[in-house]
């Protein structure tokens, strides 16, 4: 059975917190995701002083500053938190994962040995982070928001120029909006990345609810990525778009179930409906009562449930045959 791998995106959405990290932690293992996702990265690295918001941070957050870097320096996380959260990962049973944003993150991940790598949408142009990932030589889960085919294609070629195996490479279908409006999907385009790329993909969603995951996997999603938070009305910049607890169980549940339900393709009857076959087909029976050596018509047959004589399928084969006893109104025709 498909295993569709679920990324739980805890991002930023700890605030700067290590107690609210290890709670979020808490959620993703109880929700039974394969990994709770951070974030790695030095503000002073990721941009510059003058960069400002973005309109769905400026719109999440109230503080009336709109410099980006304060926001960010807020909610780094130190080499110790992160060792913690390893650490408290695997005491919950669920994998650490967490993306770096800056060549010098990419360094302190690597001794991590997380064995996979995340590039956000963001990183796909950025050609240096993209190289330096690459050449570790672990497989990359790719974000493609804000990108069309040809930054996809020149992202995937520095990949595997660099060392990444193609096959170990897979591509997120993803729209960079928080949240992202239903139109904006466009999550048939996953399939059209798998078909133009050859690659493995997934879907990276900033949708409300747990719809749009949940189809992604039915149209063969390999990596579902979703944010999620301890509370939607917390003030942070990604909580608004993030699910809440129960709500992140429940996707991972229909998930699981989507997972079952696709099969392997082949049509049989099943187990569970083979019991059903007697009781909802028919077969041929006498439509009125049919004297013995009287000739079997279209006037004195029928078809009626249940489906445990000739099948109505060989009606063409019955008509014309002499009855060889009387029939009763309802009674099974033998041959």
């Amino acid at each position: 059975m498909k295993h569709t791998l679920v990324i739980a995106e805890a991002g930023v959405n700890h605030n700067g917190s290590l107690e609210m990290a290890k709670q979020l932690i808490d959620v993703a293992a109880e929700a039974g995701v394969d990994y709770v996702k951070f974030q790695t990265f030095k503000a002073e690295s990721l941009v510059s002083k003058s960069a400002v918001k973005a309109e769905y941070q400026q719109r999440n957050l109230h503080d009336g500053n709109n410099s980006q870097y304060q926001m960010l320096k807020q909610l780094e996380l130190t080499r110790e938190q992160h060792l913690i959260l390893t650490d408290y990962c695997t005491k919950k049973g669920v994998k650490f994962f967490s993306t770096a944003f800056d060549l010098e993150s990419i360094d302190f991940l690597a001794e991590l040995h997380l064995g996979l790598w995340k590039i956000p949408s963001g990183e796909i142009t950025n050609y240096p982070y993209l190289r330096k990932i690459a050449r570790i030589g672990e497989p990359v889960i790719l974000s493609s928001g804000m990108s069309g085919y040809r930054e996809i294609e020149e992202a995937l070629a520095v990949l595997v120029e660099n060392g990444v195996r193609h096959d170990d490479i897979i591509v997120l279908h993803c729209n960079t909006e928080y949240p992202t409006p239903m139109e904006d999907v466009n999550l048939r385009a996953m399939q059209s990345i798998a078909a133009r790329f050859h690659v493995k993909v997934g879907y990276s969603d900033h949708t409300r609810g747990i719809e749009v995951p949940v189809a992604a996997v039915a149209l063969g999603a390999s990596v579902i990525e979703k944010h999620f938070t301890l509370d939607r009305n917390l003030e942070g910049p990604d909580h608004k778009a993030s699910l809440e607890p129960d709500e992140l169980k429940r996707m991972v549940s229909s998930i699981r179930n989507i997972e079952k339900a696709l099969g392997d393709a082949e049509k049989r009857v099943s187990p569970s409906e083979a019991k059903n076959i007697e009781v909802a087909r028919k077969s041929i029976v006498a439509a009125s009562k049919i004297e013995k050596g009287e000739i079997f018509t279209e006037q004195n047959l029928t078809v009626k449930r249940p489906g445990n004589g000739i099948s109505p399928m060989k009606w063409l084969d019955v008509l014309g045959k002499a009855a060889t006893r009387i029939y009763e109104p309802d009674d099974l025709i033998e041959l």
